[in-house]
Formats: structure tokens, sequence, C-alpha cells
């Protein structure tokens, strides 16, 4: 088996052996903890540009199968593993995990202390590094600290669709909505589909006007990689969104985004939040969810007090109970909220799917026009005890 070594910007290396495709790859080196959902990791394209490690020690036990993708590849830029399943054993599975890694290009590599590595990126922060089968250690550090970091970073485009296409609802249609495809999982809109939503994808540079060209009940912003502050194409349909106060909810990526259209600021997490066992706060109901997280930026907003915008007040509505972080946002006189979370988190926790009915609901007060005195605090008090039910 071929070596392979891993260089961090700040000199630090670790040596193993090649996991996956051979060849040399740089990117951000983040961690993940989730102790299961390698694939949809894989494929979640939140994680382009990106150096995975996976903080649990065994993966690919399961393989790989043709149901769990959350996209139509694998993004990440590199992919780090401390012990690699010798055989793949699953009902499900239709391949091995570095057979599959190997097809897509992906360059891997195990057999390292994928603890020591986790300690030093929580003490020194995400930062640039380098995986190679075929350099040596200077050589690779010098592409790395030549490469681009991940501030400033548009990366949205690279993986958003390039022609809109339509999921149809399951059952009866009850709605239609526009989501904004800024690195869109296949779970969502089958989440809603479930719920009688159609929904049509549009690529991350569409426009407000196109947008709401079909008259959709709602808007929706998917999540995605990249620095909110370079995406201002998505910002300015955003505001057109809110402009004409159609129905709107954002995660992740679109939460950050949603922010910035607010006029609030967004900034960069030292090692951000990547797996799917944080702790979340919801205030509004006051009950705590396990959610699933992939981002490396944050929005800067107030917890002690709502923010007055241009589209009313907006208070923070979920806080991070590991570092107090924003994880949630809600406007009230606007229909619109997002969160930071992924609610449709297909490998990890269903605390945040209620989310899903919560925009639902958001649309029907809408449409029946009890949306337009205090409509959004109301239904999403609703919303929430029906959570808690």
């Amino acid at each position: 088996m071929s070596q392979a070594i891993l260089v961090l910007e700040d000199g630090r290396t670790f040596r193993g052996e090649a996991y996956g495709a051979v060849g040399t790859t740089v990117g951000e080196a983040v961690f993940a903890t989730g102790m299961t959902g390698y694939q949809e990791t894989l494929t979640d394209p939140s994680y382009a540009g990106q150096i995975v490690a996976m903080t649990a020690p065994h993966i690919g036990n399961t393989g790989v199968n043709d149901e769990d993708d959350e996209s139509r590849r694998m993004w990440p830029a590199g992919f780090v593993v401390r012990d690699p399943a010798r055989r793949t054993s699953n009902w499900r599975s239709t391949g091995s995990l570095d057979d599959e890694l190997v097809a897509q290009g992906i360059v891997g590599i195990s057999g390292i202390d994928t603890r020591a590595l986790t300690r030093h990126l929580r003490d020194r922060g995400a930062m640039r590094a380098g995986i190679s089968t075929e350099l040596g250690a200077e050589e690779l550090l010098s592409r790395v600290t030549d490469a681009a970091g991940m501030t400033g970073a548009d990366l949205a485009p690279t993986v958003s669709t390039g022609e809109a296409y339509v999921v149809p609802a399951v059952g009866e249609k009850r709605f239609t909505i526009a989501a904004l495809d800024l690195g869109i999982k296949t779970a969502t809109p089958r989440h809603l589909a479930a719920l009688g939503v159609e929904t049509h994808v549009l690529p991350s540079t569409a426009t407000a006007d196109e947008l709401l060209a079909a008259g959709p009940d709602g808007v929706f912003l998917s999540n995605g990689p990249g620095d909110p502050a370079a995406a201002d194409y998505a910002v300015e349909a955003v505001r057109g969104v809110l402009d004409a106060r159609r129905p709107l909810f954002g995660i992740c990526f679109g939460n950050q985004i949603l922010g910035r259209a607010l006029g609030l600021g967004t900034y960069k997490l030292r090692f951000g939040h990547r797996g799917l066992n944080q702790p979340v706060l919801d205030r509004v109901s006051g009950t705590v969810r396990v959610t699933s997280h992939n981002h490396g930026f944050a929005v800067d907003a107030p917890l002690d007090r709502p923010t007055d915008t241009p589209y009313g007040p907006v208070e923070v509505s979920h806080v991070g109970l590991n570092d107090d972080v924003v994880e949630g946002l809600r406007l009230l006189e606007t229909p619109a909220f997002s969160v930071q979370f992924h609610p449709e988190s297909a490998a990890g926790p269903h605390d945040a799917a209620p989310l899903f009915q919560r925009f639902v609901d958001l649309m029907e007060a809408a449409r029946t026009g009890d949306a337009h005195a205090g409509g959004p605090a109301t239904v999403v008090q609703h919303s929430t005890g029906e959570e808690q039910a």
C-alpha cells in the first residue's frame, strides 16, 4: 500500500497510508464528529474545498450504497480516517468506501492519529492542509501555503445545479416553493415532498425575480460551502424575496445569507461545527435539540435583544450550547426564519425535522392572511408546541 502524508499549514506533519485515490490535494482541514453517516458527509456539497477528518476511528464498515448520496458526487478535497474497515458488511451495501473514493478521485490518508489531529485543530483552528502520496513534506507544505484559504471563497456556484429542476410533491400538492440551490442536499426536497410541497430548485445565482417568477408559496435557502460574505448575488436575491413578503426558510449557509440580507455581519469560526451531536437551545420553546451541523461561518447578532432591520425586528431564535453561537434567526414582522443546523440530517438526529412543518405552517398562514398581523411569531410558537407533543 502506498504511503501518504498530511501536512498542515503550520508545518505539523502526519504520516500514514493512502486511502482512496492517489495523488496530491489541498484544502481546509476540518474535523467531523459523526459516529455514522460518512457517505452523507462525503456527498454533502457544504464540504467542498475541505479536507475532512473523521473523529470516529472506524470508518467504512457499512460500505456505500446507491440510496444515501446527498448529491450527485463526493465533494471534499480530501478524506482522513484512522482505521478503514477491512471488509464491508451491510445488506444495503453496493460497494466499498475505498473503491468509491478511488472512482471519484478523492485523495485520502489512513492510519494516522486522528485524535491528535483533532486536538491540534481545536487548539490552533481550522487551517489549510495538503495530502499527498507523491510529494515530500517540504514541497507539499509549499503548495499548502500558496493555496487560498476559505475566507473570501465563493463556492456555491461550483456545487449548485446548472439548470432548474422540479422535485414533485408526494400525494396531493399543497404548496409550491422555489429553492435557491447553494449546495442543496437531496434529503431536503424529499422531506418537503412528504408534506405535499413541490420544490422548484434554481441555481445559486438566480435573482429574486427568477425565484418569484412562478408565484411560489414560499422560498427556501439551502445549505452550501464557502464564505457568505462572498455571495452578494444571493444576498440581493433574498432581499428581493423579503421585499415581496414571501414566506422564507433558510438552513445553514442560507441562515448566513438571510443574516447578511438583514444587515447583520458574519464571521469565521475558529474550528466550526461539524457533526451529528451538536446541542442547540430553541429559545422559543425553551427546549434543547440535538442537531446536525456543518458550518465554518456564523451570523453576528446580539443574543439579548432583537435587532432592527429594514424588514422589521429580528431575534436570535436558536443558540448553540457549546459556545453561544447564533444558530437561528426569526423575523417578527415578516414571514421569514432560518436555522444554522441541518433539519433534514439524514444520517443524524431527527429532533429538528419538524422545522419543515413550521415552514409549511408559515405558508398556510400567509395563504389565509393570518401572517399579516404578527403571524410569524404566532406560527412559530404553534409549530414548536407541536414539536413538543
